[in-house]
């Protein structure tokens, strides 16, 4: 199932899109998307009829609606540097043997078809293409061969990054957190449909120019591993999203680079999980 949130007369609701149309879960009970990943597998079992038949008044066309982030305010958003080779090797940096996580928090959130803000603080703002994974069932030192029972979907996420802001300092959360530097979407794929994570084409393309071409295969720390790692140390909880990193191809490594500039398209596609699409603006 494809599960989103969206907004009608100002209210959000959690959905599944079924064919050309959107439906409303709220009768089901379910506030939100976290919610029913929460809820385990009698949620999604629930999520499943009400989308199957749906109540009168529950059913609108897509097109009638503004398809929100899937999680809006997501728990946390962890992301893993460095983690395709190729990358690492244009970045000049060493390839890492242990993950190097960095974080994003709820202020970067944007939808498919919302605005990136390019900051006027900064002159080198970049694009990343990534995959990102949700976790459904939370839990506290996982082991690598449980993964599956504890990672709901899938979904495309653009790790926007204003380069000059990261490489500043040796930490690059601030880099990485200016307003609406998280799209993500349009939709959170259950695992169900995804036969093998780890042989998905992910592209970026900017203007119609394809600027990233890569595979998951090439990931270094692949999800098992990474769940294994993360939850090792924190406790991972319904909603939380793993954006895996970003293969090469990023603006910096061109020369010259190829900076983001107000008016840019920039489209994220990884197989499957649809086209996350937004345009660039100058921040006012």
């Amino acid at each position: 199932m494809r599960f989103v949130t969206f907004q009608l007369d100002g209210q959000q609701h959690a959905g599944v899109v079924s064919n050309e149309n959107v439906v409303s879960l709220q009768s089901a009970g379910f506030a939100d998307v976290i919610s029913v990943l929460a809820g385990g597998d009698a949620a999604l079992r629930k999520a499943a009829e009400v989308a199957a038949n749906p109540p009168e008044g529950a059913s609108f066309p897509l097109s009638s609606v503004k398809l929100c982030a899937p999680i809006p305010k997501p728990t946390k958003i962890i992301c893993v540097g460095l983690n395709y080779r190729d990358h690492a090797i244009e970045s000049k940096m060493e390839i890492p043997t242990r993950p190097t996580i960095f974080s994003k928090y709820n202020n970067t959130v944007i939808a498919s078809g919302d605005e990136i803000i390019l900051p006027k603080n900064s002159e080198k703002p970049d694009y990343e293409a990534e995959f990102a994974f949700v976790i459904g069932k939370g839990g506290r030192h996982i082991k690598a061969e449980d993964w599956q029972q504890h990672v709901f979907g899938y979904m495309n996420l653009n790790d926007v990054s204003a380069r000059d802001v990261q490489l500043a300092v040796s930490q690059w959360v601030m880099g990485k957190t200016f307003d609406t530097f998280a799209p993500m979407g349009p939709y959170l794929v259950t695992a169900d449909e995804v036969e093998d994570p780890h042989n998905l084409t992910i592209s970026l393309s900017v203007n119609g120019e394809v600027l990233q071409n890569s595979n998951t295969r090439e990931l270094i720390f692949k999800i098992p591993a990474l769940v294994e790692f993360l939850s090792g140390i924190m406790t991972l909880e319904p909603g939380d999203i793993v954006s895996t990193g970003t293969p090469s191809g990023v603006g910096f490594s061109f020369n010259p680079p190829k900076w983001l500039k107000p008016g840019d398209e920039v489209v994220v596609k990884v197989q499957g999980l649809g086209e996350l699409r937004n345009t660039c603006v100058a921040e006012a």
